[in-house]
């Protein structure tokens, strides 16, 4: 008999945490609102990153390389960009070609990355190269200064989007909305990866620095768009 009470007392106690830890509630048997929020931004890029590439071969080696360096370099001075922060060496290479009735020649090529700030003074720099026989250069992609403050500042506005959105959409079946259970940020940067794409197959033509009088013009760059959306999950009271 004592052991049949035992038994019936263990069993019982046994089963009290279950019984105790069904009124805590997780959030999928909440009440709750599911929403998005979505926010974007436009953003006039302040890098723009320019490929420069110099080659021995592009003057039928009637240039040297270093003279080359030494007339681009010059230019992006009287431009006004600073070149040592600026302007950096991406690449060097050389290679070997031979002639049949002369000696074989060593052709040298240079991959430079120059960094600019405005649609203007890209203008420049391609009308100021072209004097002076460089025109391998293109726009390799488009940045700001202030992307990583960006971002957050757009993510936030997408927070508060969805609380918004949650608020009046509660509000209209006579509820209100508790904390938030559940929050995911949506990964959908795209538009910010497609304008260097955009920026890398476009690159810059002399039609977009020359007017019809062949007066230099501002080149117009595609926008850097940010957009981002957050689902969340409100308690609904």
């Amino acid at each position: 008999m004592a052991m049949k009470i035992l038994m019936t007392c263990f069993f019982v106690f046994a089963l009290f945490p279950v019984f105790g830890q069904g009124h805590e509630k997780n959030f999928i048997d909440q009440n709750y609102i599911e929403v998005e929020g979505k926010a974007q931004m436009e953003i006039v890029p302040d890098l723009i990153y320019l490929k420069i590439v110099l080659s021995e071969k592009d003057t039928k080696n009637r240039i040297a390389l270093s003279e080359l360096e030494n007339k681009m370099t010059g230019k992006i001075q009287e431009i006004g960009v600073d070149v040592k922060k600026d302007l950096s060496v991406d690449d060097f290479s050389s290679y070997f070609r031979n002639k049949i009735i002369s000696k074989a020649e060593i052709i040298l090529t240079k991959e430079y990355q120059l960094v600019v700030h405005d649609s203007k003074t890209v203008a420049k720099i391609f009308f100021e190269f072209e004097k002076i026989g460089i025109s391998n250069v293109n726009v390799d992609r488009l940045d700001h200064s202030k992307i990583t403050e960006f971002r957050k500042e757009v993510k936030v506005n997408a927070i508060k989007a969805a609380k918004d959105k949650a608020e009046y959409l509660a509000k209209a079946i006579g509820q209100d909305i508790g904390r938030a259970i559940y929050v995911q940020e949506l990964d959908n940067e795209i538009n910010y990866n497609t304008a260097n794409q955009i920026a890398r197959n476009r690159g810059v033509s002399r039609s977009y620095y020359y007017d019809e009088s062949k007066q230099l013009v501002d080149i117009d760059f595609d926008k850097i768009k940010l957009e981002y959306s957050i689902l969340t999950r409100f308690e609904l009271k």
